[in-house]
């Protein structure tokens, strides 16, 4: 891992928390993702499932996770099934946890390697009555491969089909929603990533770049600072290529007069960062870009305060449109008889701001959180307005990522990132 060790307390509290709401006599299980298959023998890069990661920060795959709270033998109620390391594996791969190193990275002290589960695993089932299955019911997962997850919670199901089952997803939905501090400090030192990318792309832009020229920019930048790489798969779009909401083909060459929009974020630790912002290709915005830009950033920053302790998500996102509302109808976008005939069901605004303002944010750049119960305090959202204008050749989002507080406005981990548009054409002309 490029990341510095993380203090294990977190993971440690973590899995306190998950267990205090587990049922009596029961135990969960959490396992590594797969490596996946591209052809031939090549993979995809290992990715950690989050779940496991959040409860032990083990980082390897071929991991498994078993919390039983009640179990007879105190030494069972945290184990981790490991990959067993050795000198063959260390010069070809590179070392894997040892027994020692795992207690290190996670503060569990039973560590077996991956041949004894099905022995030691019969043996805790045998103990228990229930079993918590890791399912994923992210509101906007669409899974066709089998992970696993799903091949170890079919397999369970037939060799212990007397055993009740429970989810564990709606534990960890609450759970992963509300960041402790060391996960806040985690996702600032994402941002703080970010940023430098952000400025260092400020002295790259000029007309005649290409996308994935500034592209390749972020990422030298991401990866000279312990990052991985992206967040997710980034957008570079220039000029109307920022009216297709998911444009990551990053292929075309900027030109003189156009703006570029960057949704661009880096990974730290796992933890994600989402930014978006918006610059000029010849350094200087033309008075129309200016107008939609300024709306933009109004919109951000009066949405950005209304995330507060017991906001409610749907609601939220009304009161936003009735911003943006107003906004389209000062630029002229729309007028009062668009509003006066709108459907309630996809209101006007919609025709030029058709996404939502704000997403949970942490070790998935979509993280988890349940919509319908109201907001607490250590949530992290970003706030992403934007205003499409395909007619006119352009489309401005901007974007930050926000920690909800007891009280007060929301901290934003971006605000060191520039944004108003003087800074922005002053460092692109400086």
């Amino acid at each position: 891992m490029k990341y510095l060790p993380i203090d294990r307390e977190l993971f440690i509290k973590n899995r306190k928390n998950f267990m205090s709401q587990m049922k009596d006599n029961s135990l969960a299980v959490f396992n590594s993702n797969d490596i996946y298959p591209i052809s031939a023998d090549s993979t995809i890069p290992f990715q950690q499932h989050r779940d496991i990661f959040y409860l032990s920060g083990v980082d390897q795959e071929e991991s498994i996770l078993v919390l039983f709270p009640s179990a007879p033998e105190e030494k069972h109620s945290e184990v981790l099934f490991l990959k067993e390391t050795s000198e063959l594996i260390a010069i070809w791969e590179g070392e894997k946890l040892t027994k020692e190193k795992a207690f290190e990275t996670s503060g569990i002290k039973t560590v077996y390697w991956l041949q004894e589960f099905d022995k030691v695993f019969k043996e805790l089932m045998n103990q228990s009555d229930t079993v918590y299955f890791n399912t994923n019911e992210h509101y906007r997962a669409s899974v066709e491969v089998e992970t696993r997850e799903d091949r170890f919670i079919k397999s369970t199901k037939a060799k212990f089909p007397a055993h009740q089952s429970a989810k564990s997803n709606p534990i960890l939905q609450r759970l992963r929603s509300v960041k402790d501090p060391i996960e806040i400090d985690l996702m600032q030192n994402a941002c703080n990533i970010t940023e430098k990318g952000f400025r260092r792309i400020l002295d790259f832009v000029k007309p005649g770049v290409t996308e994935y020229e500034i592209e390749a920019e972020y990422m030298h930048e991401f990866l000279r600072n312990r990052s991985k790489g992206f967040a997710y798969t980034p957008i570079i779009a220039s000029g109307n290529n920022a009216n297709v909401l998911h444009y990551i083909e990053n292929n075309q060459v900027c030109q003189d007069g156009d703006l570029i929009l960057m949704d661009v974020g880096a990974e730290y630790a796992n933890y994600s960062s989402d930014m978006t912002r918006m610059v000029p290709v010849n350094g200087r915005f033309t008075k129309r870009q200016r107008e939609v830009y300024d709306a933009v950033n109004r919109v951000k920053i009066a949405a950005t305060k209304m995330l507060i302790p017991g906001a409610l998500w749907k609601e939220y996102h009304i009161e936003v449109g009735k911003l943006m509302t107003s906004e389209l109808l000062g630029l002229g976008l729309l007028d009062k008889a668009d509003v006066q005939n709108e459907d309630p069901d996809w209101p006007a605004y919609k025709k030029y701001f058709m996404h939502g303002t704000s997403h949970h944010m942490g070790l998935d750049t979509h993280d988890y959180g349940i919509l319908w119960e109201p907001m607490k305090a250590g949530m992290v959202f970003t706030v992403e307005p934007g205003i499409y204008i395909p007619d006119e050749g352009f489309g401005i989002r901007l974007e930050d990522d926000v920690v909800i507080l007891k009280e007060g406005e929301p901290f934003n981990l971006m605000r060191n990132i520039p944004i108003e548009v003087e800074e922005i054409e002053d460092l692109m002309n400086g």
